[in-house]
Protein backbone atom coordinates (compact mmCIF):
# COMPACT_ATOMS: atom_id res chain seq x y z
CA UNK A 1 0.00 0.00 0.00
CA UNK A 2 3.22 2.13 -0.69
CA UNK A 3 1.23 3.54 -3.27
CA UNK A 4 -1.51 5.06 -1.72
CA UNK A 5 0.55 6.56 1.13
CA UNK A 6 0.76 5.21 4.96
CA UNK A 7 -2.86 6.40 5.25
CA UNK A 8 -4.73 4.90 2.23
CA UNK A 9 -7.76 6.63 1.20
CA UNK A 10 -10.64 4.14 0.19
CA UNK A 11 -10.45 4.90 -3.77
CA UNK A 12 -7.23 4.30 -4.21
CA UNK A 13 -7.01 1.21 -2.55
CA UNK A 14 -10.72 0.52 -4.55
CA UNK A 15 -8.42 1.62 -7.96
CA UNK A 16 -5.86 -0.45 -7.32
CA UNK A 17 -7.15 -3.35 -6.49
CA UNK A 18 -9.64 -3.14 -9.89
CA UNK A 19 -6.31 -2.04 -12.05
CA UNK A 20 -3.50 -3.16 -10.31
CA UNK A 21 -2.09 -0.02 -11.55
CA UNK A 22 -0.04 2.15 -9.54
CA UNK A 23 -0.33 5.35 -11.84
CA UNK A 24 -4.46 5.14 -11.88
CA UNK A 25 -4.98 4.67 -8.35
CA UNK A 26 -2.64 7.90 -7.22
CA UNK A 27 -4.98 9.51 -10.45
CA UNK A 28 -8.20 8.56 -8.88
CA UNK A 29 -6.63 9.45 -5.07
CA UNK A 30 -5.94 13.06 -6.64
CA UNK A 31 -8.75 13.82 -8.43
CA UNK A 32 -11.29 12.48 -5.46
CA UNK A 33 -9.13 14.86 -3.01
CA UNK A 34 -6.95 17.63 -4.32
CA UNK A 35 -9.86 19.30 -6.21
CA UNK A 36 -12.54 18.67 -3.16
CA UNK A 37 -9.65 20.83 -1.18
CA UNK A 38 -9.65 23.71 -4.18
CA UNK A 39 -13.42 24.01 -3.75
CA UNK A 40 -13.59 23.74 -0.04
CA UNK A 41 -10.42 26.69 -0.17
CA UNK A 42 -12.94 28.95 -2.61
CA UNK A 43 -15.80 28.49 -0.84
CA UNK A 44 -13.89 29.58 2.55
CA UNK A 45 -12.63 32.30 0.53
CA UNK A 46 -15.69 33.39 -0.34
CA UNK A 47 -17.24 33.13 2.87
CA UNK A 48 -13.97 35.17 4.34
CA UNK A 49 -14.61 37.39 1.63
CA UNK A 50 -18.12 38.40 2.58
CA UNK A 51 -17.84 38.70 5.87
CA UNK A 52 -15.04 41.19 5.29
CA UNK A 53 -16.93 43.62 3.05
CA UNK A 54 -20.14 43.59 5.45
CA UNK A 55 -17.07 44.50 8.11
CA UNK A 56 -15.77 47.16 6.41
CA UNK A 57 -19.42 48.81 4.84
CA UNK A 58 -19.84 48.81 8.90
CA UNK A 59 -16.85 51.05 9.29
CA UNK A 60 -18.16 52.71 6.56
CA UNK A 61 -21.55 53.61 7.71
CA UNK A 62 -19.87 54.19 11.42
CA UNK A 63 -17.21 57.02 9.96
CA UNK A 64 -20.00 58.52 7.97
CA UNK A 65 -22.42 58.47 11.43
CA UNK A 66 -19.13 59.95 13.36
CA UNK A 67 -19.06 62.63 11.02
CA UNK A 68 -22.68 63.47 11.10
CA UNK A 69 -22.39 63.99 14.93
CA UNK A 70 -19.35 65.94 14.72
CA UNK A 71 -21.38 68.56 12.50
CA UNK A 72 -21.86 72.06 13.99
CA UNK A 73 -25.50 71.75 15.16
CA UNK A 74 -27.28 74.15 12.60
CA UNK A 75 -30.48 73.93 10.46
CA UNK A 76 -28.97 71.80 7.89
CA UNK A 77 -28.23 69.05 10.10
CA UNK A 78 -31.15 66.89 8.89
CA UNK A 79 -30.19 67.56 5.30
CA UNK A 80 -26.37 66.89 6.36
CA UNK A 81 -27.50 63.12 7.87
CA UNK A 82 -28.71 62.25 5.06
CA UNK A 83 -26.86 64.28 1.90
CA UNK A 84 -25.68 62.42 -0.91
CA UNK A 85 -21.96 63.66 -0.75
CA UNK A 86 -22.21 61.80 2.97
CA UNK A 87 -22.96 58.99 1.15
CA UNK A 88 -21.27 58.73 -1.75
CA UNK A 89 -18.01 59.40 0.77
CA UNK A 90 -19.23 56.19 2.56
CA UNK A 91 -20.05 54.30 -0.26
CA UNK A 92 -16.12 55.09 -1.95
CA UNK A 93 -14.79 54.42 1.03
CA UNK A 94 -16.31 50.91 1.20
CA UNK A 95 -15.71 50.11 -2.45
CA UNK A 96 -11.71 51.23 -1.86
CA UNK A 97 -11.22 49.02 1.25
CA UNK A 98 -13.44 46.11 -0.69
CA UNK A 99 -10.74 46.05 -3.46
CA UNK A 100 -8.06 45.88 -0.83
CA UNK A 101 -9.22 43.25 1.31
CA UNK A 102 -10.85 41.26 -1.94
CA UNK A 103 -7.38 41.19 -3.16
CA UNK A 104 -5.70 40.02 -0.09
CA UNK A 105 -8.18 37.15 0.50
CA UNK A 106 -8.13 35.49 -2.95
CA UNK A 107 -4.68 36.14 -3.43
CA UNK A 108 -3.99 34.15 -0.21
CA UNK A 109 -6.73 31.33 -1.75
CA UNK A 110 -4.58 31.03 -4.87
CA UNK A 111 -1.38 31.18 -3.24
CA UNK A 112 -2.50 27.61 -1.20
CA UNK A 113 -4.35 26.59 -4.35
CA UNK A 114 -1.19 26.34 -5.99
CA UNK A 115 0.40 24.31 -3.17
CA UNK A 116 -2.44 21.52 -3.30
CA UNK A 117 -1.52 21.47 -7.24
CA UNK A 118 1.91 21.06 -5.87
CA UNK A 119 3.38 23.85 -8.03
CA UNK A 120 6.50 24.94 -6.07
CA UNK A 121 6.03 28.75 -4.88
CA UNK A 122 9.13 29.41 -3.87
CA UNK A 123 10.86 30.76 -7.73
CA UNK A 124 6.97 32.58 -8.03
CA UNK A 125 7.20 34.17 -4.22
CA UNK A 126 10.79 35.45 -4.97
CA UNK A 127 10.08 36.90 -8.20
CA UNK A 128 6.52 38.52 -7.09
CA UNK A 129 9.14 39.90 -4.04
CA UNK A 130 11.89 41.28 -6.90
CA UNK A 131 8.86 42.43 -8.66
CA UNK A 132 7.21 44.28 -5.49
CA UNK A 133 10.16 46.17 -4.43
CA UNK A 134 11.32 47.35 -8.48
CA UNK A 135 7.38 48.82 -8.56
CA UNK A 136 7.75 50.05 -4.91
CA UNK A 137 10.74 51.81 -6.34
CA UNK A 138 8.92 53.20 -9.24
CA UNK A 139 5.91 54.10 -8.14
CA UNK A 140 6.13 55.84 -4.45
CA UNK A 141 4.56 58.86 -5.92
CA UNK A 142 1.53 57.08 -7.06
CA UNK A 143 1.26 54.82 -3.84
CA UNK A 144 1.84 58.20 -1.81
CA UNK A 145 -0.97 59.75 -3.83
CA UNK A 146 -3.35 57.31 -3.12
CA UNK A 147 -2.73 56.63 0.23
CA UNK A 148 -3.25 60.70 0.92
CA UNK A 149 -6.59 59.98 -1.48
CA UNK A 150 -7.47 57.80 0.71
CA UNK A 151 -7.33 59.31 4.05
CA UNK A 152 -9.01 62.67 2.70
CA UNK A 153 -11.67 60.69 2.21
CA UNK A 154 -12.01 59.04 5.27
CA UNK A 155 -11.70 62.26 7.04
CA UNK A 156 -13.44 64.32 5.02
CA UNK A 157 -11.48 66.99 4.47
CA UNK A 158 -12.92 68.55 1.91
CA UNK A 159 -15.53 67.40 -0.95
CA UNK A 160 -16.76 68.49 -4.54
CA UNK A 161 -18.21 71.89 -3.99
CA UNK A 162 -15.95 72.95 -1.02
CA UNK A 163 -14.05 76.35 -1.39
CA UNK A 164 -10.39 75.31 -0.25
CA UNK A 165 -7.20 76.20 -0.46
CA UNK A 166 -4.76 73.21 -0.95
CA UNK A 167 -1.47 75.39 -1.13
CA UNK A 168 -0.57 75.60 -4.88
CA UNK A 169 -4.10 77.06 -5.31
CA UNK A 170 -7.28 78.17 -3.60
CA UNK A 171 -10.36 77.11 -5.69
CA UNK A 172 -13.83 75.54 -5.59
CA UNK A 173 -13.45 71.37 -5.36
CA UNK A 174 -14.46 69.76 -8.83
CA UNK A 175 -13.78 66.33 -8.74
CA UNK A 176 -11.60 64.23 -5.51
CA UNK A 177 -10.06 60.54 -7.02
CA UNK A 178 -7.52 58.44 -4.74
CA UNK A 179 -4.81 60.15 -7.32
CA UNK A 180 -5.31 63.90 -7.01
CA UNK A 181 -7.95 66.70 -6.64
CA UNK A 182 -9.22 68.93 -9.19
CA UNK A 183 -10.23 72.43 -8.46
CA UNK A 184 -10.63 75.52 -10.14
CA UNK A 185 -9.91 79.18 -8.98
CA UNK A 186 -11.39 82.49 -9.38
CA UNK A 187 -9.97 82.84 -12.41
CA UNK A 188 -11.69 79.58 -13.80
CA UNK A 189 -8.21 78.27 -14.45
CA UNK A 190 -8.27 74.58 -13.12
CA UNK A 191 -5.94 73.21 -11.34
CA UNK A 192 -4.93 69.33 -10.65
CA UNK A 193 -3.35 68.49 -7.63
CA UNK A 194 -2.05 64.98 -6.71
CA UNK A 195 -3.23 64.30 -3.67
CA UNK A 196 0.76 63.28 -2.53
CA UNK A 197 1.58 66.79 -2.27
CA UNK A 198 -1.38 68.33 -0.82
CA UNK A 199 0.68 68.94 2.82
CA UNK A 200 -2.34 70.84 4.04
CA UNK A 201 -5.44 72.42 3.47
CA UNK A 202 -7.45 75.19 4.31
CA UNK A 203 -11.58 74.72 4.15
CA UNK A 204 -13.30 77.56 4.04
CA UNK A 205 -16.76 75.99 3.14
CA UNK A 206 -17.20 72.68 5.72
CA UNK A 207 -20.27 72.58 7.57
CA UNK A 208 -20.38 76.03 8.12
CA UNK A 209 -18.50 79.65 7.14
CA UNK A 210 -18.01 83.01 8.60
CA UNK A 211 -18.41 86.55 7.32
CA UNK A 212 -15.62 89.16 8.79
CA UNK A 213 -16.05 92.40 8.43
CA UNK A 214 -13.58 95.00 9.31
CA UNK A 215 -14.97 98.69 8.89
CA UNK A 216 -12.37 101.54 9.28
CA UNK A 217 -14.28 105.02 10.63
CA UNK A 218 -12.59 108.52 11.38
CA UNK A 219 -10.72 108.72 14.67
CA UNK A 220 -12.48 111.90 15.06
CA UNK A 221 -16.28 110.10 14.87
CA UNK A 222 -18.25 108.78 17.64
CA UNK A 223 -17.75 105.38 18.09
CA UNK A 224 -20.87 104.89 19.99
CA UNK A 225 -22.92 105.71 17.44
CA UNK A 226 -20.21 104.08 14.85
CA UNK A 227 -20.90 100.73 17.11
CA UNK A 228 -24.90 101.15 17.21
CA UNK A 229 -24.97 101.69 13.41
CA UNK A 230 -22.98 98.81 12.57
CA UNK A 231 -24.68 96.17 15.26
CA UNK A 232 -28.69 97.51 13.47
CA UNK A 233 -27.65 96.60 10.26
CA UNK A 234 -26.07 93.00 10.94
CA UNK A 235 -29.53 92.53 13.04
CA UNK A 236 -31.86 94.23 9.92
CA UNK A 237 -29.89 91.69 7.53
CA UNK A 238 -30.80 88.83 9.95
CA UNK A 239 -34.39 89.76 10.43
CA UNK A 240 -34.39 89.86 6.08
CA UNK A 241 -36.26 87.12 5.14
CA UNK A 242 -34.30 87.17 1.66
CA UNK A 243 -30.59 86.83 3.73
CA UNK A 244 -31.80 85.37 6.63
CA UNK A 245 -31.78 81.54 5.80
CA UNK A 246 -28.24 81.96 4.41
CA UNK A 247 -26.98 82.98 8.28
CA UNK A 248 -26.60 81.00 11.25
CA UNK A 249 -27.39 83.79 14.06
CA UNK A 250 -27.18 87.19 14.32
CA UNK A 251 -23.99 88.98 13.12
CA UNK A 252 -21.75 89.79 16.16
CA UNK A 253 -20.67 93.08 16.88
CA UNK A 254 -17.10 92.26 18.78
CA UNK A 255 -15.46 96.26 18.90
CA UNK A 256 -12.41 97.93 18.15
CA UNK A 257 -10.07 95.80 16.27
CA UNK A 258 -7.70 98.02 15.19
CA UNK A 259 -6.39 101.62 16.04
CA UNK A 260 -4.42 103.44 14.10
CA UNK A 261 -2.93 107.44 12.27
CA UNK A 262 -5.73 106.34 9.16
CA UNK A 263 -8.72 105.80 11.25
CA UNK A 264 -10.68 103.31 14.41
CA UNK A 265 -11.30 99.59 12.79
CA UNK A 266 -14.73 97.76 14.36
CA UNK A 267 -14.85 94.29 13.71
CA UNK A 268 -18.27 92.40 12.78
CA UNK A 269 -18.69 88.64 12.70
CA UNK A 270 -21.62 86.02 11.67
CA UNK A 271 -21.72 82.69 11.00
CA UNK A 272 -23.17 81.44 7.96
CA UNK A 273 -24.42 78.55 5.55
CA UNK A 274 -21.51 76.71 3.69
CA UNK A 275 -20.07 78.91 1.03
CA UNK A 276 -22.19 81.77 1.28
CA UNK A 277 -19.88 83.84 3.70
CA UNK A 278 -19.06 85.93 0.13
CA UNK A 279 -22.05 87.16 -0.25
CA UNK A 280 -23.40 88.36 3.16
CA UNK A 281 -19.96 90.35 3.20
CA UNK A 282 -20.81 92.06 -0.12
CA UNK A 283 -24.34 92.69 1.22
CA UNK A 284 -22.82 93.82 4.57
CA UNK A 285 -20.83 95.93 3.03
CA UNK A 286 -23.23 97.62 0.90
CA UNK A 287 -25.40 97.85 4.04
CA UNK A 288 -22.97 99.73 6.12
CA UNK A 289 -21.75 102.39 3.95
CA UNK A 290 -25.33 103.46 3.21
CA UNK A 291 -25.78 103.45 7.19
CA UNK A 292 -22.55 105.39 8.17
CA UNK A 293 -23.12 107.79 5.26
CA UNK A 294 -26.74 108.67 6.27
CA UNK A 295 -25.62 109.17 9.81
CA UNK A 296 -22.52 111.29 8.57
CA UNK A 297 -19.67 109.23 9.46
CA UNK A 298 -17.15 109.56 7.21
CA UNK A 299 -15.04 106.28 6.37
CA UNK A 300 -11.33 107.63 5.73
CA UNK A 301 -9.81 107.25 2.39
CA UNK A 302 -6.78 104.56 2.29
CA UNK A 303 -3.41 106.24 1.97
CA UNK A 304 -2.09 105.94 -1.30
CA UNK A 305 0.88 103.89 -2.50
CA UNK A 306 4.43 105.25 -1.95
CA UNK A 307 5.36 106.60 -5.22
CA UNK A 308 8.58 105.26 -6.47
CA UNK A 309 10.76 108.10 -7.00
CA UNK A 310 12.61 106.89 -10.83
CA UNK A 311 9.11 106.97 -12.03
Amino acid sequence: MQTCGPDPGWWCERTLDLTGSAAAAEAVDWLVHTPAKVVMIVILAWLVNRFAARLVARVAARTRAAAVRGARPTSSDAAAAGSPRADARARTVSDVLGSITSAAVFTIAGLMILGELNINLGPLLAGAGVAGVALGFGAQSLVRDLLAGLFVLIEDQYGVGDVVDVGPATGTIERVTLRSTRLRDVAGTVWHVPNGEIVRAGNQSQRFSRALIDVTVANDADLAVAERIVASVGTALADDEEWSDRLLGVPSMLGVQALDSHGTTLRLVVDTEPASQWAVERELRRRLRDGLHEAGISVPQQAPPPVNPSE
